[in-house]
């Protein structure tokens, strides 16, 4: 019998491609993807261990999955990513329903995994995390068919105190730009017309390889690319945020003029401990610069609120700095004090509650500031990536080029027949709080 395969992905994008490549090399051998984990033999959890949240879901993951053996036809749980790099003995030792381990460099020998748990012998494939995975490896998309992420490059080398990125996913590594342009050629010619740019630090890309920023050479070259229409860059790293980059957002009209920079806080004393690149004065230099050279820029980042020793000081100069910027879209993240990081072992660590008040009170002034940012749209034409329709209510709901998949903000359309994987033109109607509305412009 040919088994029946279902890959559940936990956490980012990264992980999503990883689970797509695994998707595709297990197609490749034979075995039929299901939908269902009902009618899996094999199931691949591929695993986040970014913060404690995301560790409780994948083991919950887990453990659901697991119950399977006993209510359906599942015959090998199989764990991949980032939780099994960082603890696999631990996985292995507490989760005796585990019947193999992958880690976040091993991933593309997912098959020979297979073979072994279906032997019944408990592989354990998790080595130093150095793999980059090249454009030959085959992929089975998980997301719709006109858009998808593609992987630039691996690790980190940043040491941010609080971030364990770099002891599960390994030092930087660029992928070749052969490498990658070659998968977008592949993908274009599938239908895909937007590309999602995506590492751990975007911005640092070809250093390693070519001793230069390569990240606008990269954008340039994707947006040649035939059938591409939208170039979208995510976690860009602000410390090499430079300024060829910001003439390539500015002046190829296929680039989304869209900046996801996460800048983690504002008060330098707080970016000092988190050894952040910078300083305040430095983060307001550089958006008053992007928003002067990409006029109507979207501009995202993301803040970590209750870091050890933020101070109710810190916390009000915080809320201030935001009211300042005006951030497009903004995600608020509570601190997580996450083992054999630095920042774990620094004093004046915060109690939950005053983190997740904190949370939630940035949330409520960002809030504002969407609507106001919303509210100034209204008027201006735009094009929308039409996503889905809704018959309910006869409207199409799609994206801006300022709305990153997932994650922002949508557009509600009416007043024409469209496709789904189609670019409109759409006149801006109406503003809500994090939503758009308006009519096809004939």
């Amino acid at each position: 019998m040919t088994e029946k395969v279902k890959v559940v992905t936990l956490g980012c994008e990264k992980n999503l491609v990883d689970s797509e490549i695994m998707s595709g090399l297990v197609h490749e051998r034979g075995y039929t993807l299901v939908s269902e984990k009902e009618e899996a033999t094999i199931i691949i959890v591929n695993t986040c261990g970014f913060i404690d949240a995301a560790k409780e879901e994948s083991v919950n993951t887990i453990l659901d999955m697991a119950e399977l053996k006993q209510t359906a036809n599942l015959k090998a749980l199989i764990v991949s990513g980032c939780l099994t790099q960082r603890y696999k003995e631990e996985l292995m030792k507490e989760m005796p329903e585990i019947d193999g381990i992958v880690g976040t460099g091993d991933f593309h020998n997912i098959n020979g995994i297979i073979d072994e748990a279906l032997k019944g012998r408990k592989p354990v494939y998790v080595g130093n995390p150095v793999f980059n995975y090249e454009q030959k490896l085959p992929r089975r998309m998980e997301t719709p068919r006109y858009t998808a992420y593609i992987k630039i490059a691996e690790g980190c080398d940043n040491a941010c105190t609080f971030c364990s990125i770099p002891i599960m996913r390994g030092k930087f590594r660029s992928r070749s730009m052969e490498s990658v342009l070659d998968e977008v050629q592949q993908l274009a010619s599938q239908g895909v017309k937007e590309i999602s740019l995506i590492a751990q630090d975007s911005t640092n890309y070809g250093t390693d390889l070519y001793d230069s920023f390569m990240l606008p050479t990269l954008m340039n070259k994707v947006s040649e690319v035939p059938g591409i229409e939208w170039v979208r860059l995510h976690y860009a790293y602000p410390g090499f945020f430079t300024d060829e980059l910001i003439d390539v957002i500015a002046n190829n009209p296929k680039v989304c003029k869209y900046v996801d920079m996460p800048l983690q806080h504002s008060e330098d004393s707080i970016l000092k401990r988190m050894r952040r690149p910078g300083r305040q004065r430095d983060a307001r230099e550089l958006i008053k610069k992007i928003r002067e050279r990409i006029p109507g820029v979207s501009l995202r980042t993301s803040i970590i609120v209750g870091f050890p020793g933020e101070t109710e000081e810190d916390f009000e100069n915080l809320k201030q700095f935001v009211r300042d910027v005006g951030f497009d879209r903004l995600g608020v993240f509570t601190y997580s004090k996450e083992e054999d990081t630095p920042a774990s072992r620094l004093p004046d660590q915060l109690p939950d509650e005053v983190k997740e008040y904190r949370q939630n009170v940035l949330m409520e002034i960002q809030r504002e500031i969407s609507n106001e940012r919303g509210s100034s749209r209204i008027g201006q034409v735009v094009d929308v990536l039409i996503e889905k329709y809704d018959g309910r209510n006869d409207v199409y709901i799609g994206r801006s080029q300022f709305d990153a998949p997932e994650i922002d903000g949508e557009v509600f359309v009416g007043g024409a027949q469209l496709n789904i994987g189609e670019i409109a033109k759409v006149r801006i109607t109406h503003s809500f709080e994090f939503d758009l509305s308006g009519e096809v412009v004939a």
